[in-house]
């Protein structure tokens, strides 16, 4: 069997491809896969030290800050399709998956030309306009919100959650809070914006400092590593010589962040799918801050989709400050029966088997599978 797989740009479209590969490694060892990506795109770094073959396409998303930007990008994209159809064709394969990014698009696009079984993966509440344009060609499209389905025309759909981290599954709460050393039997948050950190969520915890330090919880705060040092000195104007009741850990990045997240009784965060479907697994209530600039504010779409079944609270990013964030904190956690609520429906949208469902879809025609 030859499959190629395609997704790019950030991590949330890198790591369930890989996912997806690496399973399909192990359940076919000799299958032979391919990752398409771009030279620009974290894949580059990423996709070659899992030992799978990587080949690069030139191909830039659509700028629409400009009608003439957004016209330069759509003259690039044949060149793109060129590439795309050039290792497809060369290839030959007989599965092609696109977990998203700009560079999927024109990879999937020129397989659905030749004789092989396509599908994508839509990670978010509402698709973006790539996987609405191949929902109408590809032979299954795969979903983690059931609420991206109204918005697609598509051949065949499957909701099958998003693949998490092994250790996501795996993490238990009591040796995680071991581990970080938090004080036990004591009120936990999580405070984070992505890999990168986000500034907005980072002033608003240093303006509600003050009055979190009077807080008798345990905080752990990720505020990326281009932020850190900025925030390391705010933290020691406000917390350090003065008398505190917060136990507060800060740090630029966490690896083992499955621990943390396990650890925590409420997490304030952006929105991307990945990190919803983490929440999910470990049924984590969640304060959600989208990320504003998101393609199609798919970020806001995702947290509204989790707001509106009672799993998290949604704060605009535009409206999120120091006494936003305080006040939400001391709400949540001074009414464990409103948490509980939220614990139990985070819980419902878990797919723990997401990874088992997205191989069946696409394996379900192989032979000796």
């Amino acid at each position: 069997m030859k499959m190629i797989v395609s997704g790019g740009g950030t991590g949330g479209h890198i790591y369930p491809a890989l996912a997806v590969a690496q399973a399909i490694r192990a359940r076919i060892p000799e299958a032979e896969i391919l990752y398409v990506g771009t030279e620009k795109g974290l894949e580059r770094e990423i996709v070659p030290r899992t030992g799978f073959d990587f080949r690069s396409i030139q191909v830039e998303g659509l700028n629409r800050s400009s009608l003439m930007k957004a016209s330069r990008s759509l003259a690039r994209l044949p060149a793109s399709f060129g590439q795309a159809w050039e290792i497809v064709k060369k290839f030959q394969p007989d599965i092609v998956l696109g977990t998203g990014g700009y560079v999927s698009f024109p990879v999937v696009l020129s397989a659905t030309f030749i004789p092989c079984r396509t599908f994508i993966h839509e990670q978010n509440a509402f698709p973006g306009l790539a996987n609405r344009i191949l929902a109408r060609r590809v032979d299954c499209t795969m979903l983690t919100f059931a609420e991206a389905a109204q918005n697609l025309n598509a051949r065949q759909i499957r909701v099958t959650g998003l693949p998490v981290r092994e250790e996501i599954l795996s993490v238990r709460p009591e040796p995680a809070r071991l581990s970080l050393k938090l004080r036990e039997g004591t009120f936990t948050v999580i405070i984070f914006g992505g890999s990168r950190g986000a500034l907005s969520i980072n002033n608003a915890v240093c303006q509600a400092l003050p009055r979190l330090r009077e807080l008798p919880i345990n905080m752990i705060w990720i505020t990326g590593e281009g932020h850190f040092a900025d925030m390391q000195e705010r933290v020691k104007q406000e917390i350090d010589g003065n008398k505190t009741s917060l136990n507060l850990i800060v740090q630029p990045y966490i690896f083992n962040m499955a621990q943390a997240l396990a650890a925590a009784d409420l997490a304030i965060c952006r929105s991307g799918a990945s990190t919803l479907s983490e929440l999910a697994i470990l049924g984590l209530p969640a304060l959600l801050i989208p990320y504003p600039y998101a393609t199609d504010n798919h970020q806001e779409k995702n947290a509204r989709a989790l707001a509106d079944k009672g799993a998290a609270w949604l704060v605009i990013d535009e409206f999120f400050d120091g006494d936003t964030l305080y006040q939400n904190l001391v709400k949540l956690m001074n009414n464990r029966d409103t948490l509980a609520a939220m614990r139990s429906n985070m819980l419902r949208e878990a797919k723990p088997s997401a990874l088992d469902d997205i191989l069946s879809v696409i394996l379900e025609d192989q032979q000796g599978v």
